[in-house]
């Protein structure tokens, strides 16, 4: 029986060393290249006297998540609006939010609110900016 154990560990061991090996790459078609971004969270709220995103700026291109609030007594619908691109979320009822999810480019953008009801005054547009350089994900910590 002990010449069987010993074989069973042996074959145990050269199995193990097998798989941690196949495990290894080393082919050389393997590019280490920068992660794309993560989405950006911004926030938004929309009052009778406008429509405020924060933060108002964002480091550089890709994907923006923008979460609103409205905080006013009538439904509106949220438009982002800017170079080619013209989302529109809603309508978004009063104590309500809604989420626009895009990825944007440099430029400047503006975010609308909208009703159907014709209003005494026109709620003004938040802006954001949106820098020339390109963002990556490289080096951050505890992204999936």
């Amino acid at each position: 029986m002990r010449a069987s154990g010993k074989t069973r560990t042996g074959g145990c061991a050269i199995a193990c060393g097998v798989l941690l090996l196949s495990g290894c790459g080393g082919g050389s078609d393997f590019k280490n290249e920068p992660r794309p971004a993560a989405a950006i969270e911004l926030t938004g709220v929309i009052q009778d006297s406008g429509v405020t995103i924060s933060p108002d700026s964002v480091p550089g291109s890709g994907p923006v998540s923008i979460t609103i609030s409205n905080q006013t007594n009538d439904a509106h619908t949220v438009t982002l609006e800017g170079g080619t691109v013209q989302e529109t979320v809603g309508p978004v009822n009063p104590r309500d939010t809604a989420t626009i999810q895009k990825t944007l480019q440099p430029g400047s953008y503006f975010v609308k609110a909208g009703s159907e009801r014709a209003v005494s005054k026109e709620i003004a547009p938040g802006s954001l900016k949106v820098a020339a350089k390109k963002r990556d994900s490289s080096g951050k910590l505890l992204l999936p």
